[in-house]
């Protein structure tokens, strides 16, 4: 089996989305985990150790906001790149993950290339992840 892209943290409470996103990431060679919600995700990250977290915003317990908080001033997972993939699209919800310091917003409904191509991206920048390079992906998108 080849090396893998880089470990995602997979995070949504809504288990169809949870595993389409899993699913998508998996097939193109990341390992992958998941989180129901955001505590969930505060629970298991640091034993995870992902190179990047897909992240819901609107979620029971944790919500997305207060999680990426969370995550950005903890120094063992400041440096861990996120994304958040939300239904909230307004430009004030994207100033706000600005402000956290995500790395990426997608919005629901999402097209699964460019998520893909984003956490590709992202893995990428990660320090040693050699397997991620060429993260502009000369492969094209799975059908």
């Amino acid at each position: 089996m080849a090396e893998a892209l880089g470990r995602v943290l997979v995070v949504d409470d809504d288990e169809v989305i949870r595993q389409l996103i899993a699913v998508n990431l998996t097939l193109e060679g990341f390992d992958v985990a998941t989180a129901v919600d955001g505590q969930d995700c505060l629970d298991k990250v640091t034993a995870i150790d992902p190179d990047v977290i897909t992240l819901d915003v609107m979620m029971p317990r944790l919500d997305g906001w207060v999680t990426a908080g969370q995550l950005r001033r903890n120094p063992q997972t400041s440096q861990i790149r996120v994304v958040l993939i939300t239904a909230r699209a307004q430009e004030d919800d994207k100033s706000r993950g600005r402000e956290i310091g995500v790395d990426a917003y997608l919005t629901k409904p999402f097209d699964p290339g460019e998520m893909i191509r984003v956490v590709r991206e992202l893995a990428a920048k990660v320090p040693g992840n050699q397997a991620a390079e060429d993260p502009a992906g000369g492969r094209p998108d799975p059908a």
